[in-house]
C-alpha cells in the first residue's frame, strides 16, 4: 500500500512537468494511481495541471465515486478511461493522459506511431497504435482502448490526445516522455524527406534486451517495413533542365540590385 500524502505531492509534481513541457494547455490532461485494492487517486476537473496542490487530489473507489477531498474539487469525467485500463490491466498502477503536440498531432493525422525508428522507443513504448475517435466524456473512449491496452502501454487517442500506462506514476510519465519525445523527432525526420526505420533483425535484437532488462508493461513489437518516404532519395540531385545557369543567377542578381538602387534613390 502506498503512503497517501507521497502519492499525492506525486501526482501534483507530474502534473507541473506536463504543464511545464507543454503537453497539456489550461485545464486539459489527467493523472490517476492506485491507493490500494478499492482506492484510488485523480486529479480534479477544471484545474490546470501547473498549479494543483495536494490538498485538490480527490480519493475515488474503482467505480469513480468521490470518498475523499475537497468538497470543491471533483473528478474530471474522463476517469471513466482511466477505470478501464485499470479493469483491463490489473498490472498497471498509474494512468496519464495529455495532448502533446507532436503525438497528438500523428493522432489527428491518423498515423499511429508504429515504425522501428529509434531504440529506447522499441524497448520502452513499442508500436504505439491509434484508437479509433471517441466523444469526451463518454464510454466511447473507454470502449475504443479497450483492446489495444490489452497489448500496449502507449496509445494514441484519434483527434484527442495520448494515454500512457505504467507501474507507478513516474513510470507513466516517462512512457509519455518518450512517446513524445519520439514523434518529434519522426515528424522532423518526415520533413527532410527520409525516415529510416531499422530491419526487423536490429528490432528483434533489441526486443531481446527488453526482456533481458525484465522491464514492466506490455508492448507489441514495431513494424520494420520502411515508410513511403522512404522509398527515394531523399535529396535527388537536379536535372539539367531544373538546374539555375549561372548566366540566370547573373541576371537575378541584377535585377534584385537594380530595385535596391531605385529604393535608395526614393529614399
Amino acid at each position: 500500500m502506498q503512503d497517501e500524502q507521497e502519492l499525492k505531492r506525486l501526482i501534483v509534481e507530474i502534473g507541473k512537468r506536463i504543464w511545464t513541457r507543454g503537453y497539456v494547455a489550461a485545464n486539459d490532461g489527467n493523472i490517476t494511481a492506485i491507493l490500494n485494492d478499492r482506492e484510488l487517486l485523480t486529479t480534479p476537473t477544471g484545474v490546470s495541471k501547473g498549479f494543483m496542490t495536494t490538498d485538490m487530489i480527490i480519493k475515488v473507489d474503482r467505480k469513480g465515486k468521490p470518498i475523499s477531498g475537497n468538497s470543491k474539487f471533483r473528478p474530471s469525467s474522463e476517469v471513466m478511461m482511466h477505470l478501464e485500463v485499470y479493469k483491463t490491466r490489473p498490472d498497471v498502477k498509474a494512468v496519464v493522459h495529455a495532448h502533446p503536440p507532436y503525438a497528438t498531432s500523428f493522432a489527428v493525422a491518423g498515423i499511429p506511431l508504429n515504425k522501428c525508428v529509434l531504440p529506447e522507443a522499441i524497448i520502452v513504448i513499442g508500436s504505439v497504435p491509434l484508437a479509433p475517435y471517441g466523444l469526451p466524456s463518454t464510454m466511447e473512449i473507454p470502449d475504443s482502448i479497450r483492446e489495444l491496452i490489452k497489448t500496449a502501454d502507449a496509445v494514441l487517442l484519434q483527434n484527442h490526445g495520448t494515454l500512457t500506462l505504467g507501474s507507478d506514476v513516474l513510470n507513466a510519465y516517462h512512457k509519455l516522455e518518450t512517446l513524445e519525445h519520439t514523434a518529434n523527432i519522426v515528424w522532423k525526420a518526415m520533413q527532410l524527406g527520409n525516415v529510416n526505420v531499422l530491419s526487423d533483425n536490429e528490432r528483434d535484437r533489441l526486443m531481446t534486451l527488453r526482456d533481458k532488462f525484465n522491464l514492466p508493461g506490455r508492448i507489441t513489437s514495431c513494424d520494420a517495413t520502411p515508410m513511403p518516404s522512404s522509398q527515394k532519395e531523399p535529396y535527388d540531385t537536379p536535372t539539367a533542365q531544373e538546374s539555375v545557369s549561372e548566366q540566370k543567377i547573373r541576371q537575378i542578381a541584377e535585377q534584385v540590385l537594380s530595385k535596391l538602387e531605385i529604393r535608395n534613390t526614393k529614399s
